[in-house]
């Protein structure tokens, strides 16, 4: 006899329960996952489902994203200071020297990470080497699965003598400390010396954003070649060169690799 005829040969009321759903579909009937199954239980059409399922995953990056946009609003509402505690002191080309301070990669990573685990956010880095030059892209990603990120380009390091290894690791670490802080709009403040230091902080540390912009247009001039490399320099007042002057032969040696890549290229 057939499982079939056995099963009619019992009682309704004694048959087994059929299964029942579980909970775990339990789904709000208004959210696209809800309609989703409504539309399967109705004989909805592959295709139809489908659209659902793109529905669905649309519905949740949006979702996403608004979390994210919250969580960076209640981010920038914190009290996150990054002080310039490295002091950098050199013999300048004209005699002079160099002397001022900013943060070093660590600084930036101590004054922002526990604001940024507070709002659910965690950041990671990517680094690719070409021809003389990195690239670093910061990634800030929200625990609701939102990322966005800053990628920043720069040639090798050399100056001071550092070895290749050296050099490289400098412009990673550069370029790391620069994108995290671009991508959570963050900026290094002076250490507050209670007036006991020498000259104006304010002034010394508007100097030092200009020559940190200043360099950062070189390096992107060194990657399109020596031409774009030499008319950046050509623009620059003797002031602005004078403080360049140390980073001016690493900027060469990447625009040279840059025209020789093109050309072998």
């Amino acid at each position: 006899m057939s499982n079939e005829a056995v099963l009619d040969l019992v009682p309704v009321a004694e048959r087994p329960a059929a299964p029942q759903p579980s909970a775990a579909l339990a789904l709000p009937q208004n959210s696209p996952a809800g309609m989703m199954l409504a539309a399967m239980a109705q004989g909805a059409s592959l295709e139809q489902v489908e659209k659902m399922m793109d529905l669905q995953d649309r519905w949740e990056k949006r979702e996403a994203e608004k979390a994210f946009n919250q969580a960076m609003a209640d981010f920038k509402g914190e009290a996150v200071e990054i002080i310039k505690r490295k002091q950098v002191d050199y013999p300048s080309s004209k005699g002079g020297r160099v002397n001022y301070k900013h943060a070093e990669l660590a600084d930036v990573i101590d004054a922002a990470a526990p604001a940024l685990s507070k709002h659910g956010f965690s950041w990671s880095w990517k680094a690719k080497q070409d021809r003389g030059f990195i690239e670093v892209a910061c990634i800030l990603k929200h625990k609701q699965g939102h990322s966005e990120s800053v990628t920043l380009t720069g040639p090798y390091d050399d100056s001071g003598g550092k070895n290749a290894i050296q050099a490289i690791i400098s412009a990673k670490t550069y370029l790391e400390r620069h994108t995290l802080k671009a991508v959570c709009g963050l900026a290094e403040k002076s250490e507050d010396d209670d007036g006991a230091g020498a000259g104006n902080p304010a002034q010394t540390t508007a100097q030092d954003e200009a020559r940190e912009t200043e360099l950062q247009a070189g390096r992107e001039a060194a990657m399109k070649g020596m031409e774009a490399l030499l008319a950046w320099w050509g623009n620059l007042d003797g002031k602005a060169r004078g403080k360049l002057q140390r980073d001016y032969p690493g900027l060469r040696k990447a625009a040279e690799t840059a025209d020789t890549g093109a050309a072998g290229g």
